[in-house]
């Protein structure tokens, strides 16, 4: 039997090496085989799964990789930059067994009710607001100017949640990201969520968080806050990723460079592609197994890390060409099994919306510089630009209703 975990050589994912490549790295990890050993941080070792198949099962498979880290979070720093990222939460991703189900439970039945032809209503209303603002400019960093206001401002409509709490929320969310004084975010993020479940608790409405606090299972207010920590705040980080890493590809790939906004292939299909190539979350949908697992002919050990690299799973060679999948969405991007993101479909109506009212209203858009010189932020588990320099021909305003 193989240990990869105690392999002499590590891949740091945490690096801006890593960030700026990872596909070169995943390319040279595959001679590891489907299991590679990782850093996450340093000294923070993990099992990397970048094999489709393996991803599969593990995935499906939460007796032996339960995604609860509890144990193994008693032999880590709690300064660990990442530890809000991985670390214990009281909700549905970081849960095993009764308690997963139940936190699984009010999320599904909170998110139930949203209504997607009356989400995408409202997500092309805050697009052609966010357009409007800036565009009589002609030059813009769209990341900035359109992707975050219109991902924000459509999650905290469902929320229920006002500008003045939706804001630290998004914030402190990409910073606990990308792991930037990630305690004094998480707390910030805790706190602007409870604000938001009292004020919710005093004002109910016709929202997400109104119906969790209503839920049938009873949750405590510390589990309020946690489940609004996977709806809302590690909703918004994958979304932005999601439209930016899509609207990119459409602007730098000759594959699609054009093909949209002539008809020729859809936002959906490009969305697909970045979902394949580029998804949102690159590496994670972490488990910690309870005893050593024999999978593959490999041992893991018990409570370390095991991550799942959906980037390098849904570029496996065994898949075939990448080129011939057009229109095929058997990607991990949204996760599998009993941990599947439930608002994946509210997400890809927010995603598609947006880009499709941007295109629309914006026909002639082009990166501002070269597809080289785009730079992605740092952090072992996202796939996250840091801006999207853009220029347009000037237009007038939209008509917002």
């Amino acid at each position: 039997m193989t240990t990869y975990t105690r392999a002499a050589e590590r891949f740091a994912l945490y690096t801006p090496e890593f960030a700026a490549d990872p596909h070169r790295v995943y390319r040279q990890m595959r001679d590891f085989g489907p299991l590679v050993p990782v850093d996450l941080q340093p000294g923070v070792p993990a099992t990397l799964v970048i094999g489709h198949a393996l991803a599969v099962e593990v995935l499906h498979d939460p007796v032996r990789f339960p995604a609860d880290p509890r144990v193994w979070q008693q032999g880590v720093d709690p300064g660990c930059p990442i530890l809000p990222m991985v670390g214990y939460r009281a909700n549905a991703l970081r849960s095993a067994g009764h308690e997963h189900a139940r936190f699984r439970a009010s999320n599904k039945d909170a998110l139930d009710p949203v209504l997607l032809h009356q989400l995408g209503t409202t997500v092309a209303r805050i697009s052609r607001q966010a357009i409007n603002r800036f565009a009589h400019t002609g030059e813009i960093d769209l990341l900035a100017a359109f992707v975050k206001p219109v991902v924000l401002n459509s999650i905290s409509t469902e929320m229920g949640a006002p500008p003045e709490l939706a804001r630290p929320i998004g914030e402190s969310m990409a910073k606990v990201f990308e792991g930037i004084d990630a305690a004094a975010a998480n707390e910030l993020l805790m706190r602007s969520l409870d604000a938001l479940i009292e004020l919710k608790r005093a004002r109910p409405g016709q929202d997400i968080t109104t119906r969790l606090l209503q839920h049938r299972t009873r949750l405590s207010p510390e589990e309020l806050a946690e489940q609004c920590v996977t709806l809302f705040g590690a909703g918004y980080e994958p979304l932005k990723n999601l439209i930016a890493n899509t609207q990119l590809r459409m602007l730098s790939d000759q594959q699609f460079g054009g093909t949209v906004s002539s008809g020729m292939l859809t936002v959906r299909e490009a969305m697909d592609e970045a979902l394949f190539t580029d998804p949102p979350m690159a590496n994670y949908c972490l488990s910690y197994p309870p005893a050593p697992v024999n999978i593959n002919g490999y041992v893991l050990p018990a409570h370390e890390p095991v991550v799942i690299s959906m980037a390098a799973a849904n570029n496996d060679p065994a898949l075939g060409d990448p080129k011939l999948r057009l229109g095929n969405r058997a990607h991990l991007a949204f996760s599998a099994g009993p941990h599947a993101c439930p608002a994946q479909d509210a997400s890809l109506v927010i995603a598609r919306t947006s880009l499709e009212e941007l295109i629309d209203a914006l026909t002639d858009l082009h990166l501002a510089v070269p597809a080289a010189d785009i730079r992605w932020r740092p952090g072992p588990f996202h796939r996250a630009l840091q801006s999207l320099p853009v220029r347009f021909t000037p237009i007038a305003q939209l008509p917002e209703h």
